[in-house]
């Protein structure tokens, strides 16, 4: 490495060092500080047109299919997601490539000099919408971070399209302990003027948000009413109104054809609010769309890994469906997740699809030992992810299956040994 590099990765390493040390705070729901913050700096947030995503599963997902496919169509594209995999410029793409890290260090340092009361995650919205403005966007896909109305990204006033994805019982220490409260809190992202698209099938949780669309005058686009999903030979059968069409898919899973019809719905709103998304397009974004760690498959010499971010109950119910589809061979989960997770019905839904287990966590403050795992289920733990993931290649066997899931944590770790991916610079908090 050149001196030069050496001394972008310090830079980088200190600016990092910072940002995270603010996460200590936990979360701190409420727009206050970030609008005050928005304010200061010129409200970089009403500088580009927004599809803002909200939802418990499948909001990722619909993101990367609705962002490729305005590539696609030609347009300049902003992209912020989170949480990142590997790095923190992953957060913040143009045209589908994260910031280059002399960016973001230098906008990071610049924030942290100008002495904002803002959260760790307030901190990378606000670095995200400065970055989408200063490279001129046409148009930004905004990932909710926690919830929605009281979410950082949520200063938004006036985005083009809001969605909401699949609703499932999820922090619900902090959205609430129902369908209904949850959708409540994510529907907040609706707003007057907006098209609304909403793939949601809950009962509760879809009357809550059509009621609040019916509050707001906006006639919202429904799952299982004006549009629809279903896995197909080659990927999905999409129905949009009354038209039908089957699109090849990039992403994996019998459950991407639902994520497909929302991003569909979205595309569709966008091009009857002026934007120029042809129907090849549409088809080039959900055919192109990439989605690292989520139910990838990596070879490993004579055995197969696959790598998925189930991070809830919920998740870990589509990745046991999809390994139901998948031939049948011996199969080992590396797993583990943090403290405040549902544990057993995150286990539960892989009972009859995995024939031995590995407990790793990466060493933070969430973290549990993994061993409040195997008190679950019954098997290996392991001392960190490297040892845990030696072993589950070992327990697989010639011809075997390793599936990698839970905490985007432990998949950011075996993902990046897998593959020999860099990292952000380590940093001790």
């Amino acid at each position: 490495m050149s001196r030069d590099a050496d001394a972008l990765r310090d830079e980088l390493s200190d600016e990092l060092r910072w940002v995270y040390g603010l996460s200590a705070q936990g979360v701190k729901l409420g727009l206050e500080r970030m609008e005050a913050a928005a304010a200061r700096r010129g409200h970089p947030e009403r500088a580009t047109r927004v599809v803002h995503v909200a939802g418990s599963n499948g909001k990722g997902s619909v993101c990367a299919m609705v962002e490729r496919a305005l590539r696609a169509a030609g347009l300049r594209t902003g992209w912020f997601s989170s949480p990142h995999l590997h790095r923190y410029a992953e957060r913040f793409r143009i045209d589908g490539a994260p910031l280059e890290d002399e960016e973001v260090a230098r906008r990071l340092r610049d924030q942290r000099g100008a002495d904002l009361d803002l959260t760790f995650f307030e901190h990378a919205a606000l670095l995200g919408f400065e970055a989408f403005r200063d490279h001129a966007c046409d148009v930004v896909v905004l990932e909710v971070g926690l919830g929605g109305r009281l979410d950082a990204t949520n200063i938004v006033e006036a985005p083009e399209v809001a969605v909401i994805t699949r609703i499932a019982l999820e922090h619900t220490n902090i959205l609430g302990d129902t369908h209904a409260l949850i959708a409540a809190e994510k529907g907040g992202i609706l707003k007057a003027g907006a098209s609304a698209v909403l793939g949601v099938r809950h009962p509760d949780a879809s009357e809550v948000l059509v009621r609040r669309c019916d509050a707001l005058g906006v006639v919202p686009a429904r799952l299982g009413v004006d549009f629809e999903g279903q896995p197909s030979a080659g990927g999905a059968r999409v129905r949009v109104d009354d038209e039908t069409r089957d699109y090849p898919l990039g992403l994996a899973g019998a459950f991407q054809a639902e994520n497909a019809a929302i991003a569909v719905a979205a595309l569709r709103a966008l091009r009857e609010r002026g934007f120029a998304i042809s129907d090849a397009a549409i088809a080039e974004g959900l055919a192109e769309a990439r989605w690292p760690g989520r139910l990838e498959r990596i070879d490993r010499g004579d055995r197969e890994v696959l790598v998925d971010c189930a991070h809830n109950p919920d998740g870990c119910e589509a990745l046991g469906a999809h390994l139901r589809t998948l031939p049948r061979r011996r199969t080992v989960l590396l797993f583990g997740a943090m403290e405040e997770k549902d544990h057993e019905n995150m286990l539960a839904p892989l009972d009859d699809v995995v024939d031995a287990r590995v407990y790793a966590i990466p060493v933070m403050r969430r973290a549990p030992h993994p061993s409040v795992f195997a008190q679950v289920r019954p098997g290996e733990v392991a001392p960190d992810v490297e040892t845990g993931l030696r072993r589950a290649l070992a327990l697989a066997g010639e011809g075997g299956r390793v599936v990698i899931a839970g905490s985007i944590f432990l998949v950011n770790e075996a993902r990046a040994e897998l593959l020999g991916l860099p990292r952000d610079p380590p940093i001790a908090l």
